[in-house]
């Protein structure tokens, strides 16, 4: 199954709540956050049916991040659906 990339630019505060609404959308295979400059902070794979407990960890070093950094972006792996 081939997967597409996609590339979202957040400031810290909002860097939770967009990689909420990544996982509720359910297609996303793997998100990576990167700083300003590019460099690696974050990368985890979603697979489908994760939800609750599983995603709890994630999203409080997620938000450990946010409180860390100004600005960064999100590269998103999708599957893509089209196949």
């Amino acid at each position: 199954m081939a997967t597409t990339k996609e590339y979202f630019k957040v400031h810290g505060e909002n860097l939770v709540k967009k990689i909420k609404e990544l996982i509720e959308e359910g297609n996303v295979r793997k998100v990576t956050i990167n700083d300003k400059n590019g460099k690696e902070l974050m990368s985890f794979p979603l697979t489908i049916g994760v939800v609750g407990v599983v995603v709890a960890p994630v999203l409080a070093a997620v938000g450990a991040i946010a409180a860390l950094v100004g600005e960064c972006s999100i590269a998103v792996e999708r599957e893509d659906e089209t196949q």
